[in-house]
């Protein structure tokens, strides 16, 4: 369980009291309501972490879109629904050499607009051989925080949780040359446990 749910579940459950000594009872039951959301959406399921040369999701939700973003680049995109866990976890082991952090838009994270217009956090991890991922938390309509638990120079394992973006949202991965691309438009994926994609020569 992600502590940020436990304080909005901790709020509102508060909240729900102060109503019901105010009025009655069954007004205070929305934020019970709300309060149990809370916990069920901040939920943090262990995964188990596949091993070998692979690069895994770095979040719960669907493939909408893969496309080749230059001679050198394929970029995936995750969408998440309100549904899904929203923990985000590194998709490779290694170093973070970069952090950059775009303020923008909150469109839809569903539309490919979001990609580049929406507000985001971009993270680089460089593996032991050299090999770089880079990954994009993506803002969406409702989602207007994004967190990110790590910092520049930190090393990460795979599958190690980094942050988590709140109330649905959008999370793309740009892979290298060096990867083969494992899964197609449409699956479903898990943070942690899915293989996006495997080394080429692995």
């Amino acid at each position: 369980m992600v502590i940020t749910g436990i304080y909005y579940a901790l709020g509102l459950t508060v909240g729900g009291l102060v109503i019901s000594y105010l009025t009655t009872p069954w007004f205070g039951a929305p934020f019970y309501l709300l309060a149990a959301f809370c916990l069920w959406f901040f939920r943090d399921p262990d995964r188990k972490i596949p091993r070998g040369s692979v690069a895994v999701s770095p979040a719960d939700g669907r493939v909408v879109q893969i496309r080749q973003e230059s001679a050198t680049q394929i970029r995936l995109s995750i969408f998440l629904n309100v549904f899904d866990v929203h923990v985000n976890r590194a998709p490779i082991a290694g170093k973070i050499i970069n952090i950059v952090y775009k303020h923008g838009r909150f469109l839809a994270a569903s539309r490919e607009a979001a990609s580049l217009d929406n507000e985001q956090n971009i993270m680089t991890i460089e593996g032991a051989d050299g090999v770089c991922v880079t990954f994009s938390q993506i803002a969406g309509l409702i989602a207007r925080r994004i967190v990110c638990y790590k910092n520049p120079g930190d090393y990460v394992t795979t599958g190690e949780r980094i942050g988590l973006i709140k109330f649905g949202s959008r999370v793309d991965v740009l892979l290298g040359p060096e990867w083969t691309v494992t899964v197609h438009t449409g699956e479903r994926v898990s943070a942690g446990s899915t293989v996006l994609a495997k080394r080429a020569s692995a």
